[in-house]
């Protein structure tokens, strides 16, 4: 169905503009003149050329779909049908994408599908614990308070996801900076001196000599190191698409001394505040689980979440398959164990996800503190190092002169 575009006076004189899904321009003026609107301008939407070419249409962002949950709980509150939700939510959004799946998601609930249903065509915008919300918030009618509750434990993913990409950026980027530098130092200001040096005759003491030979390999030879460079990255990427590949490095993750750490928190946190809020939305544990595995992000993770699964169908506790696993501390099972004996397994889960949080801020700060002094302590050996090599010749030559 072709989109026109609208201008026109309302009652009060005041300028409206916006956009119609119609067959025809006279449907628009109708639609308009029953909203009490006198159209001053119709005219069919200019197509965009890249509308089909995927990569050069704006991607959907997290906030986008947190905003889009924030307005539609409000909307649901206030006694809206579902389908003028998704209308004025599709007239106001203005990410082209993001404004293209909701026409979509519109157009499949006019058809007779449920939200949960049209939803789940778009696995990108809309993983498997979203879809599985909805359609127990539709089933129980209370879809208002359950799109509040995505729309929270959504901000507190985030927040949690950028802490931890805050943690990592300081150390890359001094790591690059100090490769970029050292690359700049060895393919153009030691051949300088060496040109010098070999003038003056003699010989180089046994420091500078290494950090030459060093400069001589690194210019002849560039092209194949950064060559070797990007086929070992590929190869750990290829490795890693692998099921052996991804159960092996996850499993080193886990066991690295500081980014271990506050990796095995980030999966608390993820676990307990995913299961705390589906449980509370009325999702079975068993489909809870089975999504809580599939978005853990690490295999060794996953493996222990799908074993409690395995375990609570032949009867058993939550607790006891997470205490076997030695991924989850055992505070975490205790306290769990406590919220199953007691009835309040969501809130026990909500309070330690709470609790992780904390944890999670603290780990990075603690790993921050810990890499700043070493990130210095390298720059200085590796950059110092070069620079004093380089000026002992000069040392030397100044002490026999004297």
């Amino acid at each position: 169905m072709p989109v026109f575009q609208w201008e026109g006076k309302n009652r009060k004189n005041e300028i409206k503009k916006g956009e119609m899904n119609a067959p025809n321009e006279d449907t628009v003026k109708a639609t308009l003149n029953r909203l009490r609107i006198t159209p001053t301008k119709i005219k069919p939407k200019p197509k965009d050329l890249f509308e089909n070419i995927s990569f050069l249409q704006p991607k959907v962002k997290q906030s986008d779909v947190i905003i889009f949950c924030r307005q539609f709980s409000t909307m649901i509150d206030a006694g809206l049908p579902i389908i003028q939700c998704l209308e004025i939510l599709y007239s106001q959004q203005e990410n082209k994408t993001f404004k293209n799946i909701l026409k979509s998601i519109k157009e499949s609930v006019e058809g007779g599908e449920t939200l949960a249903e049209a939803l789940k065509k778009y696995p990108k915008q809309f993983d498997d614990l979203f879809v599985n919300m909805i359609a127990a918030g539709e089933a129980g009618g209370i879809l208002d308070t359950i799109l509040k509750r995505l729309s929270g434990y959504m901000e507190k993913a985030a927040k949690l996801k950028s802490q931890v990409k805050g943690a990592m950026i300081y150390p890359i980027i001094t790591i690059m900076i100090a490769i970029v530098v050292i690359a700049v130092i060895m393919v153009f200001v030691i051949p300088v001196f060496k040109e010098m040096f070999e003038g003056m005759g003699g010989m180089l003491p046994m420091p500078t000599q290494i950090v030459v030979n060093m400069s001589d390999f690194v210019k002849n030879n560039i092209l194949y190191i950064i060559g070797c460079t990007g086929l070992i990255i590929f190869a750990i990427k290829k490795y890693y698409n692998t099921e052996k590949g991804k159960i092996l490095i996850d499993d080193l993750l886990l066991k690295l001394p500081v980014v271990g750490i506050l990796i095995r928190k980030v999966a608390v946190a993820k676990f307990t505040r995913t299961m705390s809020t589906m449980l509370t939305s009325g999702v079975a544990i068993l489909d809870a689980l089975d999504i809580v595995a599939k978005t853990a992000g690490n295999k060794t993770i996953e493996k222990a979440v799908y074993n409690v699964r395995s375990g609570i169908e032949e009867g058993r506790t939550m607790a006891d398959p997470l205490s076997e696993s030695g991924v989850f501390p055992s505070m975490v099972c205790q306290m769990i164990a406590v919220g199953e004996s007691t009835g309040a397994l969501d809130q026990m889960l909500s309070k330690i996800a709470d609790f992780y949080d904390e944890e999670v801020d603290q780990a990075v700060e603690n790993m921050t503190a810990m890499i700043e002094p070493f990130m210095l302590v390298f720059l200085g050996v590796t950059i110092g190092g070069l620079v004093v090599a380089m000026y002992l010749p000069i040392f030397k030559m100044a002490a026999v002169v004297s």
